[in-house]
Formats: structure tokens, sequence, C-alpha cells
């Protein structure tokens, strides 16, 4: 073992010198989707890296390793609390290390410029102060615990339409202040270990081939010495990327970094030996210093394992109800009491078990509560609790994991494969799995032993609780069919519709209703192949597909208008309605963006509806960004719960009953409508550009200078008590020997109300007159007051640096601040401010990278 550990220890000059050409080149790609590769002949290991950012998934989609989901980013920014995003660091770490892997793919800090991104429950705000605070704090955690961070997307990544295409066209100094932003905080206060780039192009070049970017901002200005990765695909070229500072290429098998086509570029002198050695260099020592790190888990047996405690859960619950965001608490309806007799809880998303967005954050839950399980367990005994949907509001139908067992029993359904004979006929099975989930993505594994083409077969046994008329549906990203019962009862192999299925490159959900009755048992078959029909037409979308999976879902098929008036019928006997609506992680994923700012299916009219039937109505949303609420007015009390992960139910059921006085605040700005956003008309790609035309003017800063009242401004958030600010204090600025600037500002805080609770503290400055357009208030720094006791006063102080008073100037190319007056504003929101302050520079500073 020891032999096999040399190297830890070993020289990295000395082994690059040692390696042969195409293990270099070998070393600069990767042999699967989550994996570095070893050199065994050298001792160099392999380690593993999974997705993130609210969980850690492992490495496999197919057979999942079940993983604890944390609350999505924007929930983790509405806590406005440093110390706790820390500490889900450190969670992750060791979620990470019990899934064999020493690289997190985490966190994302793009900004929400848009609430439509596909992507935006990634991301934590809309303000780049808070961004590359929070995440600053995830990566410290993380890397505490030997974990590296691999923040991303390095940049402007801020929408999926045409991802991998589109340039962001963005002006100088709204890249240096909004978009590079969160990502210099990171690398100023916690060095990440790794950046993967973006899809698309800065100034027409892609990010992965981008010098200026990677060499000149990244590593020459920042002093960045980690591992430069790509997103997944996301490598377009051999000689550019590797030129450009790109060290290693994801995932494996590598389309690019190949002996043939690297070796021509060397030959060609398109690249030289000495770059090619500087990237291996980057890759072994981080794969050395993650070794060093972890080698209980890089030497390890490789296993991927479910860690699951009291302890965790109550830290996840806690987590996830510290960032929900009371929105509306009219007559203090909220927290309900043991005076609620009745109470009708209502809404799509009520039964479901709605914890993530989807795409790479996704994962298999190691188990979850739903929001309706988790406030029936809270209620008081005597509280009685009716339930009704309401209405639909999925894109495609409900996963049927739960509804299916196995001709032996099993929870789940039996994956077998098949090889084709040189006819096109299936041989006898290769391998079989039983797998506990109806998503089956093939992206990152295949058994061995597979012809070029293959099918898989999936059997089970499929039993619902209700007789009633049953819709299923079948997506693909191949080809497939369903029986059941012997009967073909969906054909998504003949003719196929492209949607947006596995990132764009599936079918819609085709669909077919039968008839169920409760408790008895029917048989499901879905054939699937990973060859593709033919196609009438040769274009882009014709192309060999880079995913592959399928996908059954399926639900009661309703009445609609029926369901409608159960619904508001109940709703008038009810001392109290709480509604469970939002969105799903087939709504908001990565691979497209929303359609709508509108809650989708008829969520929005029944909402109007229940709160015409009982003036008691509570709205539980559930989603990563805004969405837009034209029943706002007649609804007595607002959630904002984001997506929550396992806790989800317990969390929500926590601030509905009252043993959790919600502290959260809108790290983003909730519009009145989408026409009011400052990316609006600006959020697609056109003719391969996304065009940055609010420049600095993202989120608070747009509503503000354009005068535009916002739904709930960035900031906000309601509590069951309330808090008074006094005694502003503004120190001097201090500047040390290193030129490092310091001051800060000096606060108090009171609960002047009956509860305990916590009240966040912001600071936003407004810079002196210099002629230049810039945003009135800005956000630079927070604090949080933390479960203070009724009556009960807090000093606070909130410490900043240089970056608080600075802008970048595009004509010199440095940071500067100007001399003059800055005012300092004080205050619970954006648009709430209690103190005022002022701090006088007479002499102006400017500098060049951090």
């Amino acid at each position: 073992m020891a032999e096999n550990r040399s190297f830890l220890e070993a020289d990295i000059a000395h082994l690059v010198r040692k390696l042969t050409t195409n293990e270099k080149i070998s070393l600069l790609g990767a042999p699967n989707w989550w994996n570095t590769t070893s050199i065994p002949r050298l001792k160099i290991p392999s380690i593993r890296m999974s997705d993130g950012p609210n969980g850690v998934r492992g490495s496999s989609h197919f057979v999942a390793a079940p993983a604890q989901c944390i609350p999505c980013a924007t929930a983790m920014a509405s806590t406005f609390d440093t110390d706790l995003i820390q500490k889900v660091g450190g969670f992750l770490a060791a979620e990470a290390k019990v899934k064999s892997s020493v690289v997190l793919l985490a966190p994302t800090c793009n900004i929400q410029r848009s609430p439509l991104g596909g992507r935006a429950f990634e991301s934590f705000s809309e303000d780049p102060h808070l961004s590359g605070t929070m995440a600053a704090a995830y990566v410290n955690g993380l890397q505490a615990e030997g974990v590296s961070a691999t923040i991303k997307h390095f940049v402007a990544n801020d929408q999926e339409h045409e991802r991998t295409a589109a340039e962001s066209v963005v002006s100088d100094r709204a890249l240096r202040e909004i978009y590079l932003y969160p990502f210099m905080l990171a690398q100023l206060n916690a060095k990440p270990g790794a950046y993967m780039t973006s899809y698309g192009r800065i100034q027409g070049i892609h990010c992965s081939e981008n010098r200026p970017l990677l060499q000149g901002i990244l590593r020459d200005e920042w002093k960045f010495n980690g591992l430069v990765i790509s997103d997944w695909y996301g490598t377009y070229a051999v000689d550019q990327a590797l030129n450009a500072g790109l060290d290693l290429e994801m995932p494996g098998p590598p389309r690019w970094r190949t002996p043939v086509l690297v070796n021509h570029c060397l030959t060609s002198q398109k690249l030289s030996l000495s770059t090619l050695n500087e990237r291996v260099k980057n890759l072994l020592t981080f794969v050395q210093n993650q070794a060093r790190k972890n080698p209980e888990v890089v030497y390890g047996d490789g296993a991927e394992r479910t860690r699951d405690s009291p302890e965790a859960r109550r830290f996840c619950r806690q987590l996830a109800a510290d960032g929900i965001v009371l929105l509306k608490n009219q007559d203090n309806l909220l927290p309900l009491s043991s005076k609620t007799k009745r109470l009708a809880i209502m809404g799509p998303n009520a039964l479901q078990h709605i914890i993530s967005g989807g795409g790479s954050a996704a994962l298999k839950p190691s188990y979850s509560v739903s929001p309706y399980d988790g406030v029936v367990s809270e209620a008081p005994a005597d509280t009685v609790i009716e339930y009704a949907v309401g209405c639909y509001a999925h894109k495609y139908l409900p996963t049927l994991e739960n509804n299916l067992k196995t001709a032996s029993g099993e929870p789940g359904w039996l994956c077998t494969f098949y090889n084709h004979d040189s006819e096109g006929q299936l041989t006898d099975p290769v391998a079989g799995f039983v797998i506990k989930d109806t998503r089956i993505k093939l992206v990152d594994f295949l058994p061995p032993g597979l012809t070029e083409n293959w099918t898989i077969k999936l059997t089970g046994q499929l039993t619902v609780d209700k007789t009633a008329p049953f819709q299923l549906g079948l997506t693909v990203a191949g080809r497939a069919k369903l029986w059941v019962n012997g009967n073909l009862t969906i054909d998504n192999w003949t003719k196929q519709t492209p949607g947006d299925f596995f990132y764009g490159q599936g079918t819609i959900e085709e669909k077919a209703v039968i008839d169920l009755s409760a408790d008895v048992a029917v048989d499901v078959l879905v054939e699937y192949t990973n060859t593709s029909p033919p196609k009438e037409e040769e274009d882009v979308s014709s192309q060999p597909a880079l995913m592959l999976g399928v996908r059954l879902g399926g639900c009661e098929k309703i009445d609609a208008d029926a369901a409608v008036e159960s619904a508001i019928a109940l709703a008038a006997k009810c001392d109290a309605v709480l509604f469970v609506a939002g969105l799903t992680p087939e709504w908001e994923s990565e691979g497209f963006d929303r359609p709508t700012l509108s809650l989708p299916g008829r969520q929005d009219e029944v909402i109007s509806k229940i709160a015409a039937a009982n003036p008691n109505t509570i709205v539980c949303i559930q989603a990563g960004s805004a969405t837009s609420m034209p029943w706002v007015g007649k609804a007595a009390a607002v959630i904002q719960a984001w997506y929550l992960g396992n806790e989800v139910g317990n969390a929500i059921a926590d601030v509905v009953w009252g043993k959790v006085n919600p502290g959260g605040r809108l790290p983003l700005t909730f519009p009145v409508r989408i026409e009011d956003t400052p990316a609006y008309l600006n959020e697609r790609s056109e003719n391969g550009k996304i065009h940055y035309r609010e420049d600095l003017f993202v989120g608070y800063k747009h509503y503000h200078a354009r005068a535009v009242k916002p739904l709930f401004p960035f900031g906000f958030g309601l509590s069951y008590t309330t808090f008074s600010f006094s005694d502003l204090v503004v120190s001097g600025v201090q500047v040390d020997q290193t030129g490092l600037i310091t001051f800060s500002v000096a606060l108090t805080v009171k609960n002047e109300g009956l509860v305990a609770g916590s009240e966040v503290a912001q600071l936003y400055i407004s810079y002196p007159d210099t002629g230049l357009t810039t945003p009135v208030h800005q956000l630079k720094g927070f604090t949080k007051a933390k479960d203070v006791a009724p009556g009960a006063s807090r000093d606070l102080n909130i410490d900043l640096d240089k970056y608080a008073l600075a802008f970048w100037n595009s004509t010199t190319n440095e940071w500067t601040i100007s001399p003059g007056k800055y005012i300092l504003h004080v205050g619970a929101s954006s648009e709430d401010f209690r103190l005022k302050g002022e701090l006088e520079l007479t002499k102006g500073i400017t500098w060049q990278g951090l």
C-alpha cells in the first residue's frame, strides 16, 4: 500500500518528464463521465468528481446511490447567513466522501439576470456581492474538509437558450462589476481549487478557448493556480482550448484530446510541448493535492454509500426553514394555531416530492417529506385536515417508481440489457439491474460487453390505489415503446416529435389513457434502443445524440373543471386553506429556459377562486426563481419556499405552525410582470448573440433606475415579529502597509415584538457623481441578527473592503475608487432604508488584480 501511495510525495515536475506524450494527452481527458485518468505505471491515481450544487449525486444517474438533497442555491442565499452556508460546505464535503468523490462540481454563482433562466435556481442571486459572498462561504466550508470546489460557470452562463453557441454581449464594465464579480470575491476570499468554464462565448470566443479570460484574468490577474475544466461537452477544439488554459476536457472518453488530434497539433506547431506540459502539471498538482487531503477516499474501495443520521436531518431541516421567505401575512394569519380546526391542503405540489430543479442538480433522494405529510405531522391533534388537488401543473407526468414492483416483489422495476446480433435481433441478456426510478438516464453507465447498438427492457408491475382512468406518458432520447398487459400502449419509436427532454435531445411526451383498478397490478414493459429513427431531412438535430434515456410517467386522468369545483367547495367549508403551488424539475431545469413568468397550468385561476371562497388562503410557492402572482391581493398569506430538498415538507410545516419564525429575505427582485424585468426582450439568443442591454442595471438596480415598482423588492421578507434599527456608526477608511483598505459600519437592531426572530441588516452604498452612469444603490455588505429574543437588542458590525467603493474603469482597465462623498444606507430591504451615514474620501485609489 505504501508503494501504491508513492504519488502523494512525488515531485510533479519529475513526473511530467517521465510521462510519454500519449500519457500526457490521456491525463488531459477523462476515461468516463466522472473520473480523471490514472497512470498505473507511475502510480498516478484517478480521482472522482460529482455533481452539485444542492447535493452529491455520485457517479451514476442509472444506479444512483441515494443522497441528501439540500435546498437550492436561491434558498441558501435567502438565509443571508454566511456562517450557515459555510456549514453547508462542510456538510457537502462529508456527502462527497461517502460517494468516494473528492471534487464537487459546485457552487454555481452565475447571475440571475432573468427569472426565466432555466438554471436560475442553481445560482444564488441577482446581486453580485451577495452571490460572491455566499459562494465564498460555500467554498470555504467545502475545502476546509478537503473536498475541492469547482466554481462554475466561468462566465456569463446566465440562460440556456443556444447555450453552447451564443455569445454573451456584455460591456467590459458590466462583465467586471456584475458577472465576474462573484467569481472574483470567491477567489479573493476562498480560493476555489477548480473553475469550470461556461458553454458560451465572450467577445466572440468560447470561454473554454478564451485566453484573455482564462490566462489573463483568472491566472495572471487573480493568481489562480488550480485546475480549469470544461463543462460537459463544453470543449470545441484541440489547440485553441489547450493554448487558452483549459486543463481538463470533460467528460470522457475525450472527443478532442486524443493522441491523433493532439499529436497533429504538436507536429504542426499549433501547440507546443511546453504548453502541454503546463496543463499536465496543473492536472497532476490538483490530483496530488486532493489525494493528499483524502487518501482514504482516493485509495479506498470506490464504493458509493448513503449517509443519513438524525443530526444530518436536523441540519437540513433548519437550513430549509431558514431559507423560506414570508412575503405576505395579512392580519397575522400565520402561524396557524389550534384555533384552525379544519385545514384544507391543496395544489399540484402538495402530495409531490418536489425537492430540486432539474438537470445536473437533480439527484435520487435518500428520503423526502412532501408538503402534505410535513404539515399533517406537525398539526395539532384536534385539527382536521382534508385534501383536494385543485389542478394539475406538471410538464411531464409524475414518475411512477413508488407504484412499481418487480415480479419478485422488490420496489422498482427490472432493467435488462441486450445486444443486437448481425441481423439486428436481440441476444441473450447481457446484464440486469433493479432500478427504483422511472427516469432512466444512460449517459454515465453502460454494462461492459455491449455492441454498438443495444436494447434494454424495463419490466414491472404497476399498482395504483384508486379505480380511475390513468394517463401514462413515455419520453425518450433514443427509441421506445410501452406495453401494458401485453398490449402496445405508446409508440415513441416509429415516428417521433422533437422535444426538450434530456437537455433538448429527446422527444415530447407521448401519452395514452388506460383504465386501472385499485390495488390490481398490471404488467408494464418498456423496450428501448439507443438507435434513432430515420430522419426525413439531415440537419444538426439529426446528428448522433449525446444523451440516452427514457422516462415513464403517469397519474390519474382527472376532469379539470370538476377538480376546480371540488377544491372551491372544500375551501368554503374550512377555517383555512394551504395551497402548495409552483414549478417542477421539468419546468425549471438545465437545458432550456422557462417560457413564461406565470405558474403553469390553471394554478393562477384556481388560487384566485380558492381565495375568493376562503379569505384565509395561504399560498406556498415552490420555485427556484420569481413567478408572477396575479392573485396576490386576494391571498391572505404567501410563502416563498423555493426548492428545499429532502426536508421540504417539514420545513414548510415548521413555518406554517410557528415552530420556526421565518427569517429568509429575497435574494432577487420579484417583478409584477415579465415586461418589468431588466433583461426583457434580451433573454434569448438572436443570431448567435445574447445582448446584455441592461448593462449594470441588473435586478433591483434596474427597478430603482426606472422607478418600476416590483411585486416584492430584493432583500424583502416578513417575520412573526418586528425590528427597529438604530445607532449607525461609520468608521473611517484604514489602509495598511500592503494597501488593503478596510472600514466598518456598526448598528443596533432591536426585537420590538413578542416572539424571537432574526433580521438581516443590509448595507447599500451610493457613489459620488463622477459623470459615469452608475446604479444609485448597490448592496455592499450585510449581516444577520439571529434568534433575537423579544425586547432584546443586538449590536451588529459590517466589515467592508476596497471593493465596496470601487468601480471598473474600462478606459484604464483597472479598479478605481473616486474621491468624494459616499452615502451609506442600512435597511431591511432594497426599498426599506432605516439608517443613513456618510463616508468622505479625499483621495482616489486605483489597482489591477485582486
